[in-house]
């Protein structure tokens, strides 16, 4: 293998493991804000939420405000999520 060839394969293995540390990253910080708002999660951290909007299960990530990633703030059912998540009674699953 000549060196340009090396060099692109290094190159590709520094963005993967630069891709795995970012991944990483956001499942500590997500699973860290979960167990804050003392919620069950899932394996990657995000918190289990039944969403009051679709009535659906939902496996999210909370911003440091407690809002989940799909928070709608001119939304109604948004709102009240938010609020039952900051309250600690939020549907879980």
């Amino acid at each position: 293998m000549d060196e340009d060839g090396r060099l692109h394969r290094f190159v590709e293995n520094l963005r993967s493991a630069g891709d795995q540390f970012a991944a990483a990253k956001r499942a500590y910080s997500d699973a860290k804000r979960s167990a804050l708002a003392d919620l069950p999660q899932d394996e990657r951290g995000r918190a289990k939420i039944v969403c009051r909007r679709y009535a659906e299960k939902r496996a999210v990530a909370l911003d440091g405000a407690g809002r989940p990633d799909c928070f709608d703030p001119d939304h109604t059912d948004c709102q009240g999520c938010v609020e039952d998540v900051r309250e600690g009674v939020v549907e879980t699953w």
